[in-house]
């Protein structure tokens, strides 16, 4: 995946994964409900996703569903954060992560058999 998702894109992308198939016209109104954004900001955004193949269109409806599932732009995001901020340590990330936030018995199993199972 070469193209950046950018915040706003982000955003517009979190309304696609949670309901898609969707209209461009429902995607706006629950822009508008939860962001604020009037439709033509919504569809302006919607066009910059389609034109960098995030999401498909089609009519009729301007039925929107992603091509990228959000388990990609999460792995994608966080291999672009782990270069450009921790120089590619995953440690350094991770210490990061870990180090102001205590976990709970139960989270630390979870990342002992994410790491395990590696």
């Amino acid at each position: 995946m070469k193209e950046k998702l950018f915040d706003s894109e982000a955003k517009v992308m979190e309304i696609i994964w949670k309901n898609s198939p969707i209209s461009a016209k429902e995607i706006s109104l629950i822009a508008t409900e939860t962001i604020g954004w009037n439709k033509n900001t919504t569809y302006t955004v919607i066009k910059k996703l389609e034109s960098k193949g995030f999401i498909k269109r089609e009519d009729p409806g301007f039925i929107c569903t992603p091509l990228v599932s959000q388990s990609q732009m999460q792995k994608t995001e966080a291999t672009s954060l782990l270069k450009k901020v921790f120089g590619g340590s995953r440690k350094a990330l991770f210490s990061a992560l870990l180090e102001d936030e205590p976990l709970s018995d139960e989270e630390i199993n979870e990342l002992r058999k994410l790491i395990d199972n590696r």
